[in-house]
């Protein structure tokens, strides 16, 4: 199973869930495979059919329960049917309405046996952003930093380039790819021109850009703007934003989404996760600067974090910061983080964490 799970992670597969799959025959791997993309075979396929009839009276270990629907591709649990595997072992049953245990009982009712819940834990982790979809009907969203050690995302002249080593930022294109949308704010586009796409050897899928744009001050020249072509974008503007300037922007090949702005003329993020949920994004990359992070956290709008962290010193009273806005008044009140994950990166480190927000009671 923890094979499995390995294979699953290389998949970049928005809307999907990431699926890894080993089919094991008297004690020896004969076939594996995972999800690639979303539209390609899953991830059981590619294990039968390495294995072939090696399958027959093999047992297959599958991270998520084999789907039981017609989709873009046929079920998964007929394909296990017919190749004559004896037994199935999932870690998590898929939490997908369409599937939600019909997987399983068609394996049942076929006479294979199903062991459920092996390294349960780590298969919902794999797939959070899918569970949480599936759960809530938003996108689970995380927030992407990279600051020197002393907590700065650029020089106090807003220079940035490049604060973490290639290894990291090759790292960044491969996590983009694994997520239905990048977002930043237009404060972002306005300091840094940001392209927003997954750059790398083979990358078989590019997210939705989205800008956070009330007053529409996104440059024509933006390579956002120039590329909305090729690669999908979507900037949110107040729904009070003048009609001229919309026209304009959509002439490029951009949507503009309108959502009503609060007292403040702020968008209400709540309010624009929920639209995109409704489009079946399951999961957002927020790449912004310190004000876009600020608003997400305060908003407690964040399930997930991954802070880059490089061995420089910048200084700087007026450097930003990765998160910015008005902060805490007391330590007791900081967001704390759980389920925390180091991993070092060439010379930088990544962190990941989950954000716990404290309740009006706390």
């Amino acid at each position: 199973m923890k094979r499995a799970m390995r294979l699953a992670e290389r998949g970049y597969t928005p809307p999907n869930p990431r699926v890894g799959c080993v089919i094991v025959n008297d004690g020896v791997l004969v076939g594996e495979g995972f999800h690639p993309y979303a539209g390609a075979s899953h991830a059981e396929v590619f294990a039968l059919r390495a294995a072939g009839e090696r399958s027959r009276g093999a047992t297959a270990y599958v991270t998520l329960e084999p789907c039981a629907h017609h989709g873009r591709t046929p079920p998964c649990a007929l394909a296990l049917i017919s190749s004559g595997v004896k037994r199935v072992v999932a870690a998590v049953q898929d939490p997908n309405p369409k599937v939600a245990g019909a997987g399983f009982a068609k394996l049942r009712s076929a006479g294979i046996e199903v062991q459920i819940g092996l390294l349960e834990k780590q298969g919902r982790e794999i797939d959070a952003p899918f569970f949480h979809f599936q759960q809530t009907g938003r996108p689970y969203v995380s927030l992407k930093a990279a600051m020197t050690l002393d907590g700065k995302i650029a020089t106090r002249t807003g220079d940035s380039k490049w604060i973490t080593g290639e290894k990291a930022r090759q790292m960044v294109h491969r996590i983009r790819a694994q997520y239905s949308a990048i977002l930043c704010g237009v404060g972002t586009v306005l300091a840094d021109d940001p392209l927003l796409t997954a750059r790398f050897k083979g990358a078989p899928r590019q997210p939705v850009r989205i800008i956070i744009d009330p007053d529409l001050r996104t440059p024509e020249a933006a390579q956002v703007v120039q590329t909305s072509r090729e690669v999908p974008t979507i900037i949110v503007v107040n729904d009070g934003c003048d009609s001229a300037k919309i026209q304009n922007m959509q002439s490029y090949g951009l949507e503009i989404l309108p959502v009503a702005a609060d007292i403040n003329g702020q968008i209400p993020l709540s309010n624009l996760l929920a639209e995109l949920g409704r489009r079946e994004m399951v999961s957002v990359l927020v790449e912004g600067g310190g004000v876009t992070h600020a608003a997400f956290l305060q908003q407690q709008q964040v399930q997930h974090l991954y802070w880059f962290v490089a061995p420089r010193l910048a200084g700087g009273r007026d450097a930003p910061s990765p998160i910015e806005g008005d902060g805490v008044e007391r330590m007791a009140n900081a967001v704390r983080l759980d389920n925390v994950k180091v991993r070092r990166i060439g010379a930088d480190l990544m962190i990941q964490a989950s954000p716990i927000f404290q309740t009006l009671s706390e």
